[in-house]
């Protein structure tokens, strides 16, 4: 194999004092040792920054994340805001995780727009996505960062961009600073040279701050105060969740929180964990080894930057099994739905929101409780962006979405595993307060809507060949959408590209009322639901299954379980998706 002309030119700039002896060093050894494929890989392209930022793997190279690729990124970043805010003091809030080389890019992020004139907020170690959603809008910053890959694997790392709201930037701000971005044809262009005087460094008081707002989502402290001893072992899985998890369960009243200590270091080396995403078993098995070793009531855990919650109970069988994000999300919108109501709480302008893809029991929740529900696209920053339409009219609950991200009150903007956290205990502290476990709560709650029972596939499609295939098979679907499916008469058809809602019963079609997107969703006559979607970031499509079993008693739960993973496999069967 060898390198094109084009990748050779793009080495050969790399090679120039634009860029540091290290980086020119690590170069010349791939050169020298032939790893054509590596180089290949290294500078095929640009790394993409893409309508969240920027995500890849870490190392010398314009596809790899690193100073230069993450200084170009903040440069055209900063031009933007310049643009944006014209005469006005511009002020940004930067924050890290644990993974490597996150401390050093936040300070090069700092040192870069401060040459640039504005003003920074940085972090004084790392901190939670969640809190830096926050500090936005707490100090009235115009934008935002925070360095992090979320729950990928230890080789990535990453820059997400938040706009003034305190959300991921949505349209038109996420494709004018990718045009900004592009403008940038040099790394000379990037002003690397800090200003310390503008740089201005926080942290306990943002905790401060932070723990105040949150210690009010909580509903009943009267339960927790009798329940305080709740036996809780939480895992940050080497992330930045341990700033900020454990106090705010203290803050809460808990008084018996168990942090896994092999797990309880910042380290981006993940060194326990193939994966540090608390969606994998495997991330989380240490954590329920202790719980089983400690009798413990409940299990926490969250990813990397702690948005994504990860929650163990112990079944009637005493054996431990992880919730889902749909079920994460159910217990949680039912919680806050009914122990609002309880409390006195409730308001006809309240509302909650759920993604297209999640779990339909929220939805089904919120209609018992006369509550308005939402349904956004995939992506939290959409939940947001209702949130800031809406602000001032209708007085957001919380919301949720399948890949175990929630977010209760809307003093942040983007999915909070932090407060999760919190509310999950409360949630577990109110019922062993009235002689349940957590586990029996969510079967009652599923006996009182109906059970549904979740699942995902992932088709990987790699290369240009795979791109076609992905389009060919929505096109088909679109082209010849299933009548029956598994023996399930579809009776509805919704489009998200087109922006519309078949019924086919009726013959009726009406708008989906979200912006276009490229879903495909067909709806059954027993109330299932099969997604199909591309991804937006990795060559996968993906099928997302929910269906939903008649559930009478708790005493059948495990039965209606059996029977809807039946149905799912026929499902996928009948589509041939294995």
């Amino acid at each position: 194999m060898s390198l094109t002309p084009a990748i050779q030119n793009t080495i050969d700039t790399w090679l120039t004092p634009d860029y540091d002896a290290q980086t020119q060093q690590a170069i010349r050894e791939m050169v020298v040792s032939g790893h054509t494929e590596a180089l290949t890989d290294a500078f095929y392209r640009s790394l993409e920054f893409g309508t969240g930022g920027l995500r890849g793997i870490m190392g010398p190279g314009s596809n790899r994340m690193n100073r230069y690729t993450l200084g170009m990124a903040t440069q055209g970043l900063c031009n933007y805001l310049i643009q944006s805010f014209p005469g006005q003091e511009i002020k940004v809030a930067i924050a890290h995780d644990s993974r490597n080389n996150s401390p050093e890019f936040a300070q090069i992020a700092a040192g870069i727009f401060s040459a640039n004139g504005i003003t920074v907020y940085l972090f004084d170690g790392l901190r939670p996505t969640p809190e830096l959603s926050f500090a936005i809008r707490e100090l009235g910053c115009q934008s935002g960062c925070v360095i992090t890959a979320s729950h990928n694997p230890k080789e990535y790392n990453g820059y997400k961009v938040y706009w003034n709201d305190g959300a991921q930037v949505v349209s038109p701000h996420d494709t004018n600073i990718i045009v900004e971005v592009n403008k940038i044809a040099s790394v000379s262009e990037v002003k690397f040279e800090a200003d310390p005087s503008k740089i201005i460094h926080i942290g306990a008081d943002m905790d401060a701050r932070y723990f105040a707002r949150a210690k009010q989502l909580s509903i009943d402290p009267a339960a927790i105060q009798r329940q305080h001893d709740l036996n809780i072992v939480y895992t940050p899985i080497h992330g930045s969740g341990i700033t900020l998890v454990p106090g705010l369960l203290r803050e809460f009243g808990f008084t018996n929180v168990n942090v896994v200590q092999a797990q309880a270091t910042p380290d981006g080396n993940f060194p326990t964990v193939q994966s540090p995403n608390p969606e994998e078993k495997s991330a989380m098995q240490l954590a329920l080894d202790q719980a089983q070793a400690t009798n413990a009531d409940i299990v926490l855990a969250t990813d990397p930057d702690a948005d994504r919650v990860g929650v163990g109970v112990r079944n009637d069988a005493g054996e431990w099994v992880l919730l889902n994000g749909n079920q994460t999300a159910a217990l949680l919108t039912y919680y806050l739905l009914s122990a609002r109501h309880r409390a006195g709480h409730a308001t006809p302008k309240d509302y909650i929101v759920y993604t297209i893809v999640t779990s339909e029991i929220l939805g089904d929740i919120a209609r018992q409780h006369q509550v308005k529900s939402y349904r956004t696209l995939t992506g939290f920053k959409y939940i947001a962006g209702l949130i800031r339409d809406l602000e001032g009219q209708e007085t957001y609950i919380g919301g949720g979405e399948e890949s175990y991200g929630f977010l209760i009150g809307d003093f942040v903007r983007d999915k909070d595993a932090v407060s999760a956290c919190a509310l999950v205990a409360e949630i577990a502290a109110v019922a062993k307060d009235q002689g349940r476990t957590l586990y029996q709560e969510m079967t009652q709650m599923y006996a009182h809507y109906g059970l549904y029972v979740e699942d995902l596939i992932s088709l990987t499609k790699k290369g240009q060949r795979g791109a076609e295939e992905i389009q060919e098979m929505m096109a088909s679907l679109r082209a010849n959408p299933p009548v029956h499916i598994a023996g399930l008469k579809v009776v509805e058809i919704r489009d998200y590209k087109t922006g519309k809602i078949h019924d086919l019963a009726t013959g009726q079609t009406t708008a989906t009322g979200v912006e276009s997107s490229n879903v495909l969703q067909f709806l059954t006559e027993d109330g299932s639901k099969i997604s199909a979607r591309p991804s937006g970031t990795e060559p996968k499509i993906k099928f997302y299954f929910s269906v939903k079993q008649p559930l009478k008693s708790t005493v059948d739960f495990d039965l209606a379980e059996r029977l809807g993973r039946e149905k799912i496999a026929a499902i996928i069967a009948d589509m041939r998706l294995r």
